[in-house]
């Protein structure tokens, strides 16, 4: 009988936990788990037959994360066979059919063409041991998956290709994509035949994303957590009820989910406890997940789209937003958030950009890696007291989903309608051991995420800008990564300073090959000696010898006066190549700025 046939006919059900149920029961291993199916294989094959003997209709194999970079040494090929024929002499000496799955957990690497091979290695090697019921579980993305079930299906074409992703209480993985769009997504690629949840939510939030998650064309699989994991002497434990976990599964089933089972902290125990329940219900019924109405919806925004860079934007309290879609130009000006807890001279200095004529102060997120005042709180607290547009810099570095999330929360309720978004500068190799870089997403996924969060959170949309490096070596590599950026929601780029030939060439070259808004970088330059630190020493900025010698021998005054004058000359340079300025306040100079604006802006 195939799993389609099981499926006409009742739940399929799958083991609980591999991993955690494991480490619980034999304490005396450090080494990875997928590395047991060769040193205690005997330990392995107990715990498959004990989730079969338990009412198991379905096992994964034990190689969810056996991958060369997680097995410490072992043979890949080794562990992920072992683990195939352990799990199939298991199955083989159940009193009834018991379906083998190879299990398949993501992949690592930082590009995609190096998840794709990780993917093809695990699947190949499944292959040639004759598998073909195949789950890519724990997803926080769709990235390889595509590639992977085409490869299944051209080696097996009956293969039963079933994904799911990890998927948070809040509707998000841990890469920022909501689960409806990696759903959807798997639905509709016609490789796929089953999609669904597991891990990372406990029952609860598992059945109510599962009944916000809109219509599905397949089957959907459900596996949570056992609740949520309590630590008790450095220990991890799940503490949940099996009953009140079998009535939540039983919740799903009845929206029309068709395979269930359980992920981590989930034992022999839950599982039978769900098989005895799931004996009532041997019908599934008819799939109607029947999403969200749009009174439900947490945001009254419609989708971000490209399209809304249009004349005819609607006021929604974002007036640099809307005075760049209008086609007119603007002037941001950065400036430097305090190092200590004096916010006086920073708030005057805003007022007095703001009355030159600035239409939004850009504050950066701890330059450098060096901690400032939190930009984002001193964005809200200038918004709020000067009713003056604010666009935050949010770098990668410093935090994690949960805190970046917390933060945007925050600020849109703040009013904040406006965010830059950048990688960030790493913390310096000397402090590595005392400060840790998060970096979690790079720029790219995190202007994805928040434009998830603008479609399915935010009650106005946060318009997403990306930093442009006009000075980098190899600018077609920029240019690429600019393109992603666009694709993943940003609106428009504040580029680094035009100070050279070579960077005014490459702005004119993004003007033509960018889509988004353009705002030219421009920063005075004060004295010889801070041209030459800013030429050598700051990553992103490189200045023209023909302006450093400009400033040899000259006084304070006549610097600021020339200052004053390459910036003027600048910007009169990229104005047909750009929708507006990004200036970058040297030293709390806010007087020369405020020049500069006046003249600039008439």
């Amino acid at each position: 009988m195939s799993i389609q046939d099981v499926l006409k006919e009742k739940t399929l059900l799958f083991d609980g936990a591999m991993g955690t149920w494991y480490a619980s029961v034999y304490q005396d291993t450090k080494e990875p788990c997928e590395s047991e199916n060769i040193r205690h294989a005997e330990r392995i094959r107990k715990i498959h037959t004990d989730y079969i003997r338990a009412g198991a209709r379905a096992i994964r194999t034990n190689t969810f994360g056996a991958y060369p970079e997680h097995l410490k040494g072992a043979d890949q090929s080794q562990v992920l066979k072992a683990g195939w024929q352990i799990a199939q002499d298991a199955a083989k000496d159940a009193a009834q059919e018991v379906f083998v799955f190879a299990d398949i957990g993501p992949a690592p690497g930082g590009i995609k063409e190096e998840i794709i091979r990780h993917y093809y290695d695990v699947a190949d090697i499944f292959l040639s041991c004759g598998a073909k019921h195949f789950l890519f579980e724990t997803l926080s993305s769709d990235t390889g998956i595509r590639e992977a079930a085409a490869r299944i299906r051209d080696a097996e074409p009956d293969a039963f290709i079933m994904v799911s992703f990890g998927i948070q209480p809040d509707g998000f993985s841990r890469e920022g994509l909501h689960y409806r769009t990696l759903l959807r997504h798997m639905s509709e690629c016609g490789l796929i035949d089953a999609v669904g949840l597991n891990c990372v939510s406990g029952a609860l939030h598992m059945a109510e994303l599962i009944r916000d998650a809109g219509e599905i064309a397949l089957p959907v699989c459900a596996l949570p957590n056992a609740g949520y994991p309590v630590v008790r002497d450095n220990r991890t434990f799940f503490d949940s009820d099996p009953a009140y976990f079998s009535s939540q599964i039983l919740k799903m089933t009845e929206a029309g989910v068709s395979i269930v089972g359980g992920c981590c902290g989930t034992t022999p125990q839950y599982i039978s406890h769900l098989a005895r329940e799931l004996e009532h219900r041997p019908q599934p019924k008819k799939i109607v997940y029947p999403g969200r109405d749009a009174a439900d919806r947490n945001t009254a925004a419609e989708p971000f789209e490209a399209q809304y860079l249009s004349s005819d934007v609607s006021s929604s309290g974002n007036r640099f937003f809307e005075k760049l879609a209008r086609g007119e130009r603007v002037v941001a000006v950065e400036l430097d958030s305090p190092k200590n807890a004096d916010v006086r001279s920073f708030m005057k200095g805003a007022a007095e950009l703001q009355a030159a004529g600035a239409d939004a102060i850009t504050i950066a997120d701890c330059p450098i890696a060096r901690a400032r005042m939190d930009s984002s709180l001193l964005a809200c607290k200038v918004h709020r007291e000067l009713e003056l547009d604010v666009l935050p810099h949010m770098t990668c570095r410093d935090r994690n989903i949960n805190a970046a999330k917390a933060l945007l929360l925050g600020v849109s309720a703040e009013g904040i309608r406006n965010v830059l978004v950048i990688t960030g500068d790493p913390v310096p190799t000397a402090e590595r051991n005392e400060v840790r870089s998060v970096f979690q997403f790079n720029s790219v996924k995190f202007a994805a995420y928040i434009n998830s969060l603008n479609e399915e959170v935010f009650p106005e949309p946060v318009q997403i800008f990306g930093a442009l490096n006009l000075n980098v070596v190899n600018f077609e590599a920029e240019l690429n990564k600019s393109r992603k950026k666009e694709e993943a929601g940003v609106c428009g780029f504040l580029t680094q300073p035009v100070l050279t030939e070579a960077a005014l060439e490459n702005l004119k070259r993004a003007r033509e090959e960018l889509n988004g808004k353009i705002l030219g970088g421009i920063i005075p330059v004060i004295s010889e000696r801070n041209a030459r630190f800013m030429d050598s020493e700051v990553s992103g900025i490189n200045v023209s010898d023909r302006i450093i010698r400009l400033y040899e021998g000259k006084t304070r005054e006549e610097c600021d006066e020339l200052a004053y004058e390459i910036s003027c000359e600048i910007a009169g340079r990229i104005r047909d190549v750009t929708d507006g300025y990004y200036l970058m306040t040297p030293f709390s100079r806010t007087a020369l700025m405020a020049r500069i604006i006046q003249q600039i802006s008439g």
